[in-house]
C-alpha cells in the first residue's frame, strides 16, 4: 500500500460545483483533498478489507439477535427500556437497513482491526460514492493515472437497488438537520439514489418534523411521514422531546430502531467475548471489566461517542491523548490500541462501506492527530 502525492485538479472548485460538492471544503479549511492519495492491491481489498467485513456483518447481525432476547444485554447497552419491545419488533420483522461504515486500523500488512461501527448515521457517503469516483474517472481520461487503475467502489450502484426493490412502496421522506451542510448534502445524495431508484421521495429538515393527534409524524403540509430516512441518531432521538411517540407512531425508519444496537460501542466488548482472538478485532471489555490484552496501550471510548469526542488514548509511544466533547454519561468501554498506520505525518483511518449487508467501497480520511475528529480530511484512492 502506498501514499502516492497528487496534482490537485485546476478546475476542482468547478467540478465541486457542478456536481454539488458544497462541502468540499469545511470552515474554509479542505475537506476533500486529493494532493495525495492511496494505492492498494485487489488482494488488500479483497482479503484484508472487503471479506472481513462481510464476516464482520454476520457476526454483528447474529450478535443484535441475542442482545433483542437479552435484558441484561439491553442494559449494558444503555437502551431506554420503554424502547425495548420496539426493538425487538423491529428485528422480528427484519426491517431493512441501508449501510453503515465499518473503521479500521490497517496498515497494507497486517490484519486490519475494527475500531468501531459507524451503523445508524455514517457520512463521507456522497464523496466516498460519487466524487472519488469522478475523481478517479476524470484522472485516467487526463492521463494522470494509468488506464487500468480501478476502485473499491460499487456504493452507489448498491444504494440504487437497495431502493429500486422499493420502488413500489410508500414515499420516502430523508431527514436532515439544519446545522449541518454535510448533513443535507449527504441526505440529498441519498435521496437522489431514492429518485433514480423509482421511489416517490421529498426532502425535510428533521426540526420541521410535526406530530399529530395520534402520534403520526408528518411533513411541512401535515402529511403523514409513511418511510423516513434520518440522519439522525437513535440515542438522541430516544431523549427528544417527541420520543414518547416513536412507540406509536407507524413511520417506517431507515436506518430501523435495530439499529440502535450496533451503532453502540457495547457490541465491541460483547463481539470480542462472542469471539475471542479474531484476527480483526481488538480485545474490548466495559469500563470496570478490564481483562487481558489492554497492556500495550488501551483507548477508552464513550457508549454514543461520534467523531472522536470524549476518547482517550494510551499510546505507547505518545502518552496520554484525550479528546474532549459532551458524551460519556452513558458509560465507557476500554479497547486495546491499534495505533493508526502514519504517512506523511499523517494519520490514516480506513473505513468500509456496507450498503444492504455487503461490502462494497473505501472511505479513507487522514488527521493530524491519532484520534480521528470530524477536522479530519477525505483521500481518494485506487487500486492498481
Amino acid at each position: 500500500m502506498f501514499r502516492r502525492k497528487s496534482t490537485v485538479r485546476s478546475d476542482l472548485d468547478k467540478q465541486a460545483q457542478f456536481y454539488g460538492f458544497e462541502f468540499y471544503n469545511i470552515d474554509n479549511e479542505v475537506y476533500w483533498d486529493e494532493s495525495a492519495y492511496y494505492q492498494l492491491s485487489l488482494s488488500q481489498i479483497e482479503n484484508d478489507l472487503e471479506d472481513p467485513s462481510d464476516e464482520l456483518e454476520q457476526m454483528c447481525l447474529s450478535l443484535v439477535d441475542e442482545i433483542c432476547k437479552s435484558e441484561l444485554l439491553l442494559h449494558k447497552c444503555r437502551i431506554p427500556e420503554r424502547f425495548w419491545d420496539k426493538i425487538a419488533q423491529s428485528w422480528k420483522h427484519q426491517d431493512p437497513s441501508l449501510y453503515g461504515r465499518m473503521d479500521f486500523s490497517y496498515n497494507g500488512k497486517s490484519h486490519a482491526k475494527l475500531l468501531e461501527y459507524n451503523a445508524d448515521t455514517p457520512t463521507s457517503l456522497y464523496e466516498a460514492a460519487f466524487f472519488q469516483w469522478k475523481w478517479l474517472e476524470q484522472l485516467v481520461d487526463r492521463g494522470l493515472l494509468p488506464r487500468q487503475a480501478d476502485q473499491f467502489n460499487s456504493i452507489q450502484e448498491r444504494l440504487i437497488d437497495f431502493f429500486s426493490k422499493r420502488s413500489k412502496s410508500k414515499p420516502m421522506h430523508f431527514a436532515y438537520s439544519k446545522n449541518s451542510i454535510e448533513d443535507k448534502g449527504t441526505v440529498m445524495y441519498l435521496q437522489d439514489c431514492g429518485y433514480q431508484g423509482g421511489l416517490a421521495t421529498a426532502l425535510i429538515a428533521i426540526e420541521d418534523i410535526g406530530i399529530d393527534a395520534v402520534c403520526q409524524l408528518t411533513d411541512l403540509e401535515d402529511q403523514p411521514i409513511q418511510q423516513l430516512f434520518k440522519l439522525y441518531p437513535w440515542e438522541q432521538l430516544f431523549e427528544d422531546e417527541f420520543s414518547s411517540s416513536i412507540n406509536l407512531s407507524n413511520t417506517d425508519f431507515i436506518e430501523p430502531i435495530w439499529k440502535a444496537i450496533l451503532s453502540n460501542k457495547a457490541i465491541l466488548p460483547l463481539l470480542w467475548e462472542r469471539y475471542p482472538q479474531h484476527p480483526n478485532l481488538l480485545p474490548a471489555y466495559f469500563a470496570g471489566e478490564e481483562g487481558v490484552g489492554l497492556e500495550n496501550g488501551y483507548v477508552s471510548k464513550p457508549l454514543f461517542g461520534r467523531e472522536g469526542s470524549n476518547i482517550t488514548l494510551m499510546h505507547p509511544t505518545l502518552g496520554r491523548i484525550h479528546q474532549s466533547g459532551v458524551y460519556g454519561s452513558e458509560g465507557y468501554i476500554t479497547q486495546a490500541i491499534a495505533p493508526l498506520p502514519k504517512y506523511a505525518d499523517q494519520y490514516a483511518l480506513f473505513g468500509v462501506w456496507l450498503v444492504d449487508h455487503k461490502a462494497c467501497g473505501l472511505t479513507i480520511r487522514e488527521d493530524n492527530s491519532p484520534i480521528t475528529t470530524d477536522a479530519a480530511r477525505f483521500l481518494p484512492h485506487i487500486i492498481i
